[in-house]
This record gives C-alpha cells, sequence and structure tokens, in this order.
C-alpha cells in the first residue's frame, strides 16, 4: 500500500456512475416492483452501499476507509430501457474516496443484474466510470461530459 501518513487529513468526496441495459420490458417490471426476486431497487441501494463499505477488502492495496457517507441512487430512462446507477461516497481522511464510489456503483448494477437476470440474460453493465472527486492535494476533478 502507498503510505499516506504524511498527507493531511481533508473532507473528500466522489461520485461514480454505471449504465445497466435491462430493456424495455424488464426495465417496466423493475419500475411497478413487478421482479419474481422483488423489490431490486432497495437490494441495489443496500448492495451499493456494501460495496463501498467493503472496498478496502475487496480491491487489494486499497487503503480501508471510515465512510461518513455513501448515497445510491437511480435514473432510469424508458425510451432505452436503462437505468443510470450513481454512487457518492465522502469521508474525512488522507486518501480520497473514488475506489468506494466506484466499487459502490458496481456492487449496485451487479445486484439489479442478478434481481432481473431470469427476465432477460442479455442485461449489459456498461460506462462504469469516475465523475468527480474532490479534496486532497489535487482538490477538484470532473470527468468530460
Amino acid at each position: 500500500m502507498v503510505d499516506v501518513g504524511d498527507k493531511p487529513v481533508t473532507r473528500r468526496r466522489a461520485l461514480a456512475e454505471a449504465r445497466i441495459e435491462l430493456g424495455v420490458e424488464v426495465l417496466e417490471k423493475l419500475l411497478d416492483d413487478a421482479l419474481p426476486k422483488g423489490n431490486a431497487l432497495a437490494v441495489a441501494t443496500v448492495a451499493g452501499v456494501q460495496a463501498a463499505k467493503r472496498t478496502g477488502d475487496t480491491v487489494p492495496l486499497c487503503h480501508p476507509l471510515p465512510l461518513e457517507h455513501v448515497r445510491v441512487e437511480f435514473e432510469s430512462d424508458r425510451m432505452t430501457g436503462s437505468v443510470r446507477v450513481i454512487c457518492e461516497t465522502a469521508t474525512t481522511a488522507r486518501t480520497g474516496v473514488e475506489m468506494e464510489a466506484l466499487c459502490g456503483v458496481t456492487g449496485a448494477a451487479l445486484a439489479l443484474y442478478d434481481m432481473c437476470k431470469a427476465l432477460h440474460r442479455g442485461i449489459r453493465i456498461e460506462s462504469v466510470r469516475l465523475l468527480l472527486k474532490e479534496g486532497g492535494k489535487s482538490g477538484r476533478w470532473e470527468a468530460d461530459s
């Protein structure tokens, strides 16, 4: 692991997203809470939070961080049959929370996949990426749109 002991403790925040292509019919069932396994959005929310909290156990050499905030949200697009998954993480620490946001969004997307796969095997998780990071020496960074 990288030695972060000399870095200052600052407020850190990160935002990540993923897109999951479910198909129009599966998305309708998801939004109507009519999936065989139950309320997928609730399960995916918990999975995203849990994944963010367990990042240090999942990603080798990643510092375990005491997260102060994790938020998982979903934006559906009925025209394309897709869902945008968003995860925001924050802490006050010596290192950033980008990996936690990325793990959170991926965990939520994987849970959605698992909850919906019985209805459509061709579901795709795409475009996992960091959107924003704040804090630390480098300050604020935002992805191009």
